[in-house]
């Protein structure tokens, strides 16, 4: 006999039982949804792109995180790290057939060889939405817009979305004269929320060669706290000379004030200058998304790239979006006992009480399933007690019975497990029994549960 192969997955790759799957696929859908309402049109990429696609994108430290390797043809390619890169060269590559302004939605795994933990895989799903061809702000503003609404279809009232600007950060290393040292130092002041000052300041130190006194002004300058207005309001004072950080303060200025205007209070979104985000690509505004109760990281996160398609193509591609981290997320959700314990997609649990009756439980079933409502017959006739156990395990909110004095009488017996109630209801009112049970409309299809 062989000997067995011992079952495990590799480290930093994770499997998703059902009581993970239902709700990830439910954030799909809703993040499908939000998407689809802004005009945000669905694409696919492969998952293996030519490695010069994807080296040197997002910077030294982003290009040793990249799975590469020669495949069986000795081609020299690689496993996507985002979608933003995949997605410059698709436009570049479809640009005609496309036209601009073109607005994508996208969906699908990323890999990075990284340190794991705390919400951090080396195999997560991205869900970007872009807008490429148009560098006006009003594409940066809706970015934060939905961002916003996408939180909220989520379940979520307790978050932030952190805005700042490239051209601003820019700017203000030009003005303390290191502009030169503006890629190792952006990449060093993007770790802060993991690494701490002190240890920001020494990686500025030692990679970008900037002096401690220098290190502790940008971390001073980045760290300005106090209302939206007032930051900007010091930051005109201060640096409105410099055009690169006069052009971001301008941008931010009407961001702020339309999002105002759309609902968005500052308790959602403020600036933030310490916000770097450490891929190269990035031109101008980025987000990170946090979660008041949750200390794992950015869960929503991008930003504007306007050199990036120039990389493919002549034509001028500039584009802005970003990313729902939906495995980070859905880990947080986890540790903040915000999952619904829920092992089956079908609220509604057929009992079957007589192999006898089969027939008339798969026509219930598929009555019910016609209307809307998602249902499971049970696949054999054992104790009613046992099925009921079987019920309350895969979290079904009802079960439905009939056995012989049932199919008598012409009803079903209709039980609310979390109540552990049930009614006797003729066979053409089982479907109105659930709805009301699941608290749906009658007339409508079923909604997500």
């Amino acid at each position: 006999m062989p000997e067995l192969i011992q079952p495990r997955t590799l480290k930093g790759f994770r499997d998703y039982p059902p009581e993970l799957m239902i709700p990830r696929e439910r954030m799909l859908e809703q993040a499908r949804r939000v998407y689809r309402s802004y005009g945000f049109a669905p694409i696919d990429t492969p998952a293996l792109e030519y490695a010069e696609i994807l080296m040197g994108k997002g910077g030294e430290e982003s290009d040793k995180l990249i799975y590469r390797f020669a495949d069986h043809g000795g081609r020299d390619v690689a496993l996507r790290f985002d979608l933003t890169v995949p997605f410059a060269r698709f436009a570049a590559q479809h640009v005609a057939q496309l036209g601009t302004p073109f607005k994508r939605y996208h969906m699908g795994p990323v890999w990075r060889g990284e340190n794991t933990g705390h919400g951090r895989y080396r195999e997560f799903w991205q869900c970007d939405f872009d807008t490429i061809g148009t560098t006006a702000n009003a594409a940066d503003i809706e970015i934060a817009l939905v961002i916003f609404d996408l939180m909220r279809a989520l379940g979520f009232e307790r978050f932030g979305i952190r805005v700042n600007n490239r051209l601003i950060l820019n700017g203000l290393l030009e003005e303390l004269g290191l502009g030169e040292k503006t890629e190792p130092l952006l990449r060093s002041l993007d770790k802060l929320d993991k690494a701490g000052r002190e240890a920001v300041s020494r990686e500025m130190v030692d990679k970008a060669n900037v002096s401690a006194a220098q290190a502790e002004r940008i971390l001073a300058l980045t760290g300005m706290e106090g209302a939206n207005s007032e930051i900007l309001g010091r930051l005109e004072r201060d640096f409105g000379s410099n055009a690169r950080a006069a052009e971001g303060i301008k941008r931010l200025r009407e961001l702020l004030a339309v999002t105002a205007g759309a609902g968005l209070t500052e308790s959602h979104l403020r600036l933030d200058l310490a916000i770097a985000r450490g891929l190269d690509y990035y031109t101008g505004t980025i987000y990170e998304t946090f979660l008041d109760d949750w200390k794992g990281g950015s869960v929503c996160s991008g930003g504007r790239y306007d050199n990036l398609a120039g990389l493919y193509t002549k034509q001028v591609l500039p584009g802005v979006g970003a990313s729902l981290g939906l495995d980070r997320l859905l880990a947080a959700m986890e540790e903040l006992n915000l999952l619904q314990k829920c092992a089956t997609p079908a609220p509604v649990l057929l009992v079957q009480f007589s192999a006898e009756r089969l027939a008339d439980y798969f026509k219930m079933a598929a009555s019910l399933r016609s209307g809307g409502l998602g249902v499971e017959v049970y696949p054999e006739p054992k104790k009613v007690g046992q099925q009921l156990q079987y019920a309350e395990k895969r979290g079904f909110r009802v079960a439905l019975i009939a056995g012989p004095d049932e199919f008598a009488q012409g009803v079903w017996k209709v039980k609310d497990l979390a109540r552990r109630a049930e009614v006797s209801v003729a066979a053409g009112n089982v479907g109105q029994a659930i709805r009301e049970i699941l608290g749906l409309d009658n007339h409508g299809p079923q909604q997500p549960l």
